[in-house]
């Protein structure tokens, strides 16, 4: 926690609540205006809910930074320090080899084998550029989901009070994606919690920005669904030998067992390579 964090004043409830509220309802507008005007120039799912989220994210902090903390980036997680960078790429390496782990098995037993599919004229371009809107979406729904109202019940609510519902919300958010099933919907509430636990372990958005890339940039390029979104910018896709219990279907690893277990084991990788501020 930064030190003028440590230090501002404290909150009643009906101070929590205005601020809060306040997030919340001009994330939520922008984020319906965002959509919309997206959709309409792009025509894309996809593209719409990336950009969409983060617009509707930088929004939403930057009015109510500015409203309540006089724009210090610091009071979002996003002050860049010595620690930040690593923490970002610890995030990004520990969110693709999350992906590889959960498809080695797979690929090594023949349970999962790669086909040739349409699309493989334009690799380079197409994996630039769904890289550059996995990092926007990224960034964004880690900003509007563990932002500046996340932050603000974390510290006066405490960590489980907060973590957990909002992860809550953040798969529930996702039942709007294509494709989705149950399962996927309880582990992308699981990587709620992993993102909230990493801000809370490191009191920075770095490192859950960096999980929450790696993840999404690795998953893409195994030719898997992404949360019910079909990428196809290698040219090749994986085809499960097994069932939808272990592949996730067409929502892709993510509503599978095998991200469960790794989500799990990736709690307590954090747990040993990040240590708390008040800890250090």
């Amino acid at each position: 926690m930064t030190p003028e964090l440590q230090n501002e004043p404290k909150l009643d409830l009906l101070g929590l609540i205005l601020r809060a509220g306040l997030f919340i309802l001009i994330g939520w507008l922008s984020l319906n205006v965002f959509a919309t005007l997206l959709f309409w120039l792009t025509a894309s799912p996809f593209i719409t809910g990336a950009l969409a989220t983060f617009g509707a994210a930088a929004v939403a902090n930057a009015i109510t930074v500015r409203v309540y903390e006089r724009g210090r980036l610091s009071a979002l997680g996003l002050a860049w320090t010595p620690f930040s960078r690593n923490e970002f790429v610890l995030g990004v390496v520990s969110g693709a080899l999350g992906v590889c782990a959960v498809l080695a098995v797979p690929i090594a037993t023949g349970a999962a084998n790669f086909e040739k599919t349409a699309g493989s004229e334009h690799v380079v371009p197409s994996l630039i550029f769904v890289t550059l809107i996995l990092l926007f979406g990224a960034f964004g729904e880690e900003l509007l989901f563990h932002g500046y109202a996340f932050q603000l019940l974390v510290r006066r609510m405490g960590a489980f009070a907060t973590i957990l519902p909002a992860a809550v919300l953040f798969g529930l958010a996702h039942t709007g994606n294509t494709n989705w099933n149950w399962l996927g919907i309880f582990n992308t509430m699981l990587w709620g919690v992993l993102f909230g636990y990493a801000y809370w372990r490191t009191s920075a958005l770095w490192l859950p920005i960096g999980l929450h890339f790696g993840w999404n940039a690795a998953l893409p390029l195994f030719g898997e669904n992404l949360s019910g979104f079909t990428m196809g910018v290698t040219g090749y896709s994986l085809h499960w030998k097994t069932s939808d219990l272990w592949s996730g279907g067409a929502y892709g690893p993510e509503g599978s067992m095998l991200t469960t277990a790794v989500v799990v084991a990736l709690f307590f990788v954090l747990h040993q390579r990040t240590v708390r501020p008040e800890e250090d």
